[in-house]
């Protein structure tokens, strides 16, 4: 019955990692910029990824570049 538990335990565990990790893969948000002019409209976040560079402007446009291999 320990043993059973301890298992169980050890599996769920394994797999919280592994979505952690596909999670972490994923987003664009490895590395986070940001950059805040004289007037706040001017506020610009960069947003740096695995597999892309992203740009978020405080007027709410969001463009994404997928970096070339």
């Amino acid at each position: 019955m320990a043993s059973t538990a301890v298992q169980l335990l050890g599996f769920l565990l394994s797999f919280l990692g592994m979505v952690g990790t596909l999670i972490t893969t994923i987003l664009p948000h490895w590395r986070r910029t940001a950059h805040v002019g004289t007037n706040i409209l001017t506020a610009v976040s960069y947003l740096k990824g695995l597999w892309m560079e992203c740009v978020w402007h405080s007027t709410g446009i969001y463009q994404c570049q997928i970096y070339r291999s």
